[in-house]
């Protein structure tokens, strides 16, 4: 991660650093699935940066606990045992529309099934 100087003030001795912050890959209503783990999911929300408890990211072990400055997804998510919500990193997720709908029991609530290999989010849940 990269970090380059943002001038917020008038005075340009008051720079202040942040860091970059990687876009989103992803939309909502896009089916994806997790690089390393054998679940797949359709995205219903993004958060820009992490922002889940300490508790849970401390949770991940230390090798494998992604970077808090990208994107996270929120994901209707399904594996052969289960359906459930997922929080996943955008490092850890790629594009899956190839291997058809997610049979989720909450997908018909939010999204309409589109040919094309997607899902768009039902009119009452756009803003």
């Amino acid at each position: 991660m990269s970090e380059s100087p943002i001038d917020f003030s008038a005075n340009e001795s008051k720079a202040v650093t942040a860091p970059l912050i990687e876009r989103a890959r992803f939309a909502p209503g896009d089916i994806v699935r997790h690089r390393m783990f054998d679940f797949r999911g359709v995205v219903f929300d993004i958060d820009p940066v992490f922002a889940n408890s300490e508790e849970w990211y401390e949770a991940i072990p230390e090798g494998m606990r992604p970077a808090k400055e990208q994107p996270f997804y929120h994901l209707l998510a399904e594996n052969e045992d289960s359906s459930y919500i997922a929080y996943v990193s955008q490092q850890n997720l790629v594009a899956d529309s190839e291997r058809g709908p997610v049979d989720h029991p909450q997908i018909d609530a939010m999204f309409e099934w589109l040919d094309q290999g997607g899902y768009r989010l039902r009119a009452i849940h756009r803003h």
